[in-house]
C-alpha cells in the first residue's frame, strides 16, 4: 500500500488563492474589507505559516489585495482585466503628488456628497472609528497615514456606489502624501498643521452626518485644496519631497 501523496506547498498556497478568490467574487470579501489574521487562514484552511505568507504574496502580485503597513490586509478587488493605477513612481516630484490631490479633488468631492445623501449608521460609526484613530495618532507622533486613508475609504464606502470604493482602494494608501513631505518637518509645527487637517476631517464628518450634500462636498474640496496649495507653495520654494 502506498503512502498517500502529500501536497506541496505551493500547491496549497495556490490552492488558497483560489479560495480568497471565490470570496472576492461571490462578496464574502468586499473591496476594502480587511482580510482576516494569517492564524485564522492557517486554522481554516489547515495549513501553514508559509503557505498563508505565498499566497498572500500572490495576491498582491495580482492586484487583488494591498498590505498596509502596522494595519493589515485589505481587499482591492478581482484584479481582472486592465486597472487604472498609480504607481509608487509617479509620485517622485511635488508636480506628481499635485496633480494626484487634483484627481483626488474631482473624485472625492463628490463622493463626500453622495455620501452624506446615503450613508447608513453603520458607515457613520466606520467613519468616527476611522478618525478616532487619525486623531490618536497625530496625538502620539505616530504615522496617521494608513488610518486617515482608511477615513477616506470608508468615504467612499458610504456612497453606496462600490465603483468609488473600488476606486479608492485601487490608488491606495501611497495618496496620502504626509509620509513623504512631511517627514522632515518640525514636531511643533507638524503638530499644529495636523491638527487643522483634524479639523478639516471634523467638518466632513458632521456634513455627512448631518446628510447635507452640499456642505460635504464644500468641506471635502475646502481638506484636499488646502491640501494641494501647501504643496504648491513648496514647489514655488523649490521645495522637495524631503521637506
Amino acid at each position: 500500500m502506498h503512502a498517500p501523496v502529500r501536497r506541496r506547498p505551493r500547491t496549497l498556497a495556490l490552492e488558497l488563492v483560489d479560495a480568497l478568490r471565490e470570496r472576492i467574487r461571490d462578496g464574502r470579501l468586499q473591496v476594502g474589507d480587511k482580510l482576516p489574521t494569517e492564524a485564522a487562514f492557517m486554522a481554516e484552511f489547515e495549513v501553514s505559516r508559509t503557505v498563508v505568507r505565498e499566497a498572500i504574496s500572490k495576491l498582491q502580485a495580482a492586484g487583488l489585495v494591498e498590505t498596509r503597513h502596522g494595519i493589515g490586509t485589505f481587499v482591492l478587488g478581482l484584479g481582472e482585466g486592465p486597472a487604472f493605477k498609480i504607481t509608487p513612481e509617479q509620485f517622485s516630484t511635488l508636480q506628481d503628488v499635485i496633480a494626484v490631490l487634483e484627481l483626488r479633488i474631482g473624485l472625492e468631492t463628490e463622493a463626500a456628497g453622495l455620501a452624506a445623501q446615503r450613508r447608513t449608521e453603520a458607515n457613520l460609526a466606520q467613519l468616527r472609528v476611522a478618525l478616532d484613530a487619525v486623531i490618536a495618532a497625530v496625538e502620539q507622533g505616530v504615522d496617521s497615514v494608513a488610518a486617515d486613508f482608511q477615513f477616506h475609504l470608508e468615504i467612499a464606502r458610504a456612497t453606496q456606489n462600490s465603483h468609488f470604493a473600488e476606486l479608492m482602494a485601487t490608488l491606495g494608501s501611497q495618496i496620502i502624501p504626509r509620509a513623504r513631505l512631511e517627514a522632515a518637518d518640525p514636531g511643533a509645527e507638524r503638530l499644529a498643521y495636523m491638527r487643522r487637517v483634524n479639523a478639516e476631517h471634523e467638518s466632513i464628518l458632521d456634513a455627512i452626518a448631518a446628510q447635507d450634500a452640499d456642505a460635504a462636498r464644500a468641506a471635502m474640496r475646502t481638506h484636499l485644496s488646502n491640501s494641494r496649495e501647501r504643496r504648491r507653495r513648496a514647489q514655488a520654494l523649490g521645495g522637495s519631497l524631503n521637506g
